[in-house]
């Protein structure tokens, strides 16, 4: 069953495995302690932050082994927040980072601090001119992951460390989804990644802070890690990460450019043989193995289930697959269709075959749930009536995405051009798809405006 979901968790890279194995023989005691099985668990755990940081491009008292990804952003921020409290207690982001460091400035500002997310355009990529007017003198620390793990597309980390260290704001990159693929460039202060995006063991994460940084550890004091990590390490699992992220940085120039065919591939065949399909994220400056599209008139949930009965396992940014009921912020803060969404990660061997037999599955599948949901054709196909409404209002309350879009669709050609078609939905996607359908089809998003129940959006036929 072909695996295509490596951006949420990669499958454990071999020689994770026999580095794991291995080192539940040996490093299983406490390396802190001085008989001969903890010095033989202190050497493989001093290797491991070697290899590691040798991999991260900083020194091995840089770097700290934390829990997992999420715990390493954390720490990081809680840390040079509290280092720099004197300098002010302002935190700017953008508006795509990780949901762990969304959650960090949303503690931040709930204990009095505050913070500012910097937008994306709709390639998902920051401006690193306006990243840079969004410092100000209180700015305490500032974030900007390496590449998006929704869509892809890289950030230009170089050039806003540059303006951050102009500043004197320290920069802190989240890199869990480019580590493998090799070093983040640029003169960046701390540094996050995880373990399992990259085929190492789950529950691993890197914390790297430049000397020269200020950083005070939150919580209760804790000897191990610098004081940066509290509890005992996972020993055997950090022997596998190191060993593991050496192993596929040795593979990535190679993987890189046979998985970047692939992608590039299913660029193009899904933009060919899917009708109404928006590919998302930056066509050039991007991760190798990742692509994100989204389809018009398509239950999300619906379409993961029918691939996954075919035998394909995706993930979705769409509301209808999410508990929150929500679109994605990324896709959100992109500007870009939400429903239908389709992310496609290749791990490190997929075969080309694999690839092939999805873009063979997905447009019949795609199709099969357009029909179900009565969804129109691509183009039209419904010419204005002899009498044309002036204007007409479609009630889509309480009917989640795609509904709202589709009713928008079925009508749009029973007004004249220039007339305007009311949508009444309470569903927050239709807030992102209805002007992300506009934009595909060359209609005028007038706004939004107040209702009853929901919000009413307005779209102007232009033809």
């Amino acid at each position: 069953m072909p695996y295509f979901d490596a951006a949420s968790a990669a499958p454990l890279h071999p020689v994770a495995r026999q580095a794991l194995l291995a080192a539940l023989d040996e490093g299983w005691a406490d390396p802190a302690r001085l008989y001969r099985e903890g010095r033989r668990a202190r050497l493989l755990l001093d290797a491991a932050r070697e290899a590691a940081a040798e991999a991260v491009g900083c020194r091995p008292d840089e770097l700290v082994f934390t829990s997992s990804g999420t715990s390493a952003v954390h720490a990081g921020i809680a840390g040079a927040l509290s280092g720099r409290r004197r300098v002010g207690r302002h935190l700017t982001v953008s508006a795509v980072e990780h949901s762990s460091v969304l959650h960090s400035a949303a503690a931040h500002e709930a204990a009095g601090g505050s913070f500012t997310e910097v937008p994306v355009g709709r390639s998902g990529a920051v401006d690193p001119a306006a990243y840079a007017g969004a410092l100000r003198a209180d700015t305490a620390l500032a974030c900007l992951q390496s590449a998006n793990h929704e869509v892809g597309t890289e950030q230009p980390v170089a050039e806003v460390a540059a303006r951050c260290a102009d500043a004197g704001v320290p920069l802190l990159v989240d890199a869990a989804q480019s580590l493998g693929w090799g070093p983040v460039a640029g003169g960046w202060s701390l540094l996050t990644a995880s373990a399992h995006k990259w085929g190492g063991p789950a529950g691993v994460g890197l914390l790297a802070v430049r000397k020269g940084v200020r950083f005070a550890p939150q919580g209760p004091a804790e000897e191990r890690e610098s004081g940066r990590a509290p509890g005992f390490e996972n020993l055997p699992a950090i022997v596998a990460a190191a060993a593991s992220l050496r192993a596929v940085r040795d593979e990535a120039a190679a993987e890189s450019v046979r998985l970047r065919a692939l992608v590039d591939r299913i660029r193009a065949v899904v933009a060919e043989r899917v009708p109404d399909v928006e590919v998302v994220g930056d066509p050039e400056r991007r991760l190798p193995h990742l692509v994100t599209f989204s389809c018009l008139y398509v239950d999300g949930e619906t379409l993961l289930h029918e691939l996954d009965r075919r035998e394909f396992s995706v993930s979705s940014g769409s509301s209808c697959t999410s508990s929150t009921l929500e679109p994605s912020h990324v896709l959100r803060a992109m500007g870009v269709l939400s429903e239908g969404n389709i992310r496609v990660s290749l791990p490190t061997g997929t075969a080309g075959a694999d690839v092939d037999r999805f873009l063979d599955a997905l447009p019949g599948v795609v199709a099969e749930v357009r029909e179900r949901l009565g969804a129109p054709a691509s183009a039209p196909s419904v010419p204005p009536s002899p009498e044309p409404a002036a204007s007409l209002v479609v009630d889509a309350l309480g009917r989640r995405c795609p509904i709202p879009v589709i009713e928008l669709a079925k009508v749009i050609g029973e007004v004249p051009v220039g007339a305007t078609v009311t949508v009444l939905a309470d569903d927050e996607a239709a807030r992102l798809d209805i002007p992300a359908w506009c934009e595909m089809r060359g209609q005028e998003y007038v706004g939004e405006e107040p209702a009853d129940r929901g919000s009413a959006y307005v779209v102007r036929r232009l033809g």
